[in-house]
């Protein structure tokens, strides 16, 4: 979940997992091995959620060092811009770190890669996690990733521009949001109504946001849909905002980070953003007047978009699995993993975490959504491809047919 969520797409690695036999992957495999004298050494690769995190993830795994001796872990922190092609490297040169920190797996657990979820946490850890996330992780009913942070998604909107644009309230639908944002963006001065990011960075999220709000759907488990008359809606609602001028300049290119930031500053009347938004606004802009809304959909439906990141270990000989368990039983421990998730801004996937933080009033928005909230088909071995291909050609709808892209980002989908 880049901070982002954003997910970054996992295409490049998962060929690489395709390929794993044939670059000569060992069974005692993985980087690091075993050190001499009966301790266990564990290689952790973490994608960078904020400044703190690898400071946050230093302090876990003195944590559990000062607990367990006799087992080591050695961090990797990568932005999430590199972390696929530095996974995908180590994979191919028989290197895969012992545990992982990312989005899509199902191309992993299908190379049978991956240990199973339950063998390396315990039955209390395991039970402990939230079963519709548990549920999102599986493949063929066999979980093989543990949920780590979730996230959902809601509409920040800044209240001053709202009264000054003669906007009564927050839009519920497609339509109050488009006449909303066109006043606000009538305001000039460099404000924009809503603030559209379809770059690279998390094309796929705006793209759910808004295709899922009409009623479409990626797919499941078992096929991909993006080229599907129920995606139209949202496509065109989307050329819509763009030709009404409702939103910033060239959407298409802008990512979603840098436009955040624009809102924070101000200059933005509508955007939707992560629980980690709130921390934004609280440091960049503490006097900033807004709200947290539902997003608006086509006829005002509760829904948002859930965004999970997935904690999976990688069969690099057996003799790991024993470490692995202990490592991560002590991670998701309660006083271990809810300050961690915390600090990090998002929402905790254990039952146990979700009780402790439930007096969050920032959260509470974001926790008052999730259960409406729908999850990116990452289970199905296509998605790394659908991914990337959202990322590298939604954009391109500021511009093109919508059904025309919808058509290219399936091509490219069903070419893996």
């Amino acid at each position: 979940m880049k901070k982002s969520q954003r997910f970054a797409a996992i295409a490049v690695a998962t060929t690489a997992s395709l390929s794993l036999a044939a670059c000569g992957f060992s069974e005692s495999g993985g980087s690091g091995g075993d050190a001499e004298g009966g301790s266990t050494s564990l290689n952790l690769l973490v994608p960078s959620y904020s400044d703190a995190t690898q400071s946050l993830w230093e302090e876990v795994i003195e944590g559990f060092e000062s607990e367990n001796p006799d087992i080591s872990v050695n961090l990797e922190v990568q932005s999430w811009d590199n972390l696929e092609s530095v996974l995908a490297t180590k994979i191919q040169g028989g290197q895969a770190p012992d545990i992982y920190n990312g989005g899509p797996f199902a191309g992993f657990a299908a190379d049978d890669l991956l240990y199973p979820a339950q063998d390396v946490v315990s039955p209390e850890t395991f039970s402990d996690f939230q079963e519709s996330f548990i549920a999102n992780a599986e493949v063929d009913g066999t979980a093989y990733a543990l949920p780590l942070i979730a996230s959902a998604r809601a509409l920040f909107v800044n209240n001053e521009l709202l009264e000054q644009a003669g906007v009564d309230a927050a839009p519920t639908t497609w339509d109050e949001l488009l006449d909303a944002a066109t006043k606000i963006s009538g305001l000039g001065g460099g404000i924009a109504g809503y603030g559209m990011p379809l770059g690279s960075e998390e094309a796929q999220a705006e793209a759910a946001i808004w295709l899922w709000g009409g009623g479409g759907t990626f797919g499941d488990a078992e096929k991909i849909t993006v080229d599907d008359p129920s995606n139209l809606p949202g496509a065109e609602q989307i050329k819509k905002m763009i030709d009404a001028g409702a939103t910033q300049a060239d959407p298409g290119s802008t990512d979603r980070s840098p436009l955040m930031d624009i809102f924070v500053q101000g200059k933005i009347g509508m955007q939707v953003g992560l629980p980690p938004t709130v921390g934004q606004i609280a440091e960049g802009n503490p006097d900033l007047d807004y709200s947290i809304v539902p997003i608006p959909t086509r006829d005002g439906s509760p829904f948002t978009l859930g965004v999970m990141d997935q904690l999976m270990a990688f069969k690099n000989g057996g003799d790991k699995q024993e470490a692995i368990t202990k490592f991560l039983d002590y991670y998701y421990s309660a006083d271990v993993y809810v300050p961690w998730v915390q600090a990090e801004g998002f929402l905790p996937t254990t039952k146990s975490g979700a009780e402790q933080l439930s007096g969050e009033a920032s959260l509470k928005p974001f926790l008052d959504v999730l259960p409406g909230a729908k999850f990116y088909p990452s289970t199905n071995p296509a998605w790394s491809a659908t991914n990337g291909a959202f990322k590298s050609l939604f954009g391109q709808i500021q511009s093109k047919p919508a059904a025309e892209v919808l058509a290219e980002i399936q091509a490219q989908a069903d070419a893996g």
